[in-house]
């Protein structure tokens, strides 16, 4: 995740190095809609994560909120935890604070995830 404050890369800056990236503009901020990049950021993780010996670093500037929010969306749509799972499984490994518009967004998320799974 980056902003144009803090961003140093991108996809060529890792080109040859054997490393996929997926970069999303994302501000920290309660009114960003981060929501349109749960399902392409969670299907990048599975993706690398399916690969033999597969890894990802997920990061942003401070790494507590942006990328803790997709980092949880993906628990939620790939091992179908609900959004408190979800948070105690990453707190468990990693302080996290995700903003309060985004936390906004992940219960909207966990309520569409559960209805889904009822039928």
């Amino acid at each position: 995740l980056h902003s144009n404050l803090y961003w140093r890369g991108g996809a060529d800056y890792y080109e040859g190095t054997g490393i996929c990236y997926l970069g999303i503009e994302a501000h920290d901020s309660p009114t960003f809609d981060m929501s349109p990049y749960f399902q392409p950021a969670a299907d990048f993780i599975h993706k690398a994560l399916s690969k033999s010996g597969g890894r990802i670093l997920v990061h942003c500037a401070v790494g507590v909120s942006r990328s803790a929010t997709l980092v949880l969306a993906y628990l939620m749509i790939y091992h179908h935890l609900t959004l408190v799972e979800a948070i105690k499984t990453v707190k468990d490994h990693r302080g996290i604070i995700p903003n309060r518009g985004f936390l906004r967004q992940l219960t909207t998320l966990d309520n569409s995830l559960r209805l889904k799974r009822r039928l």
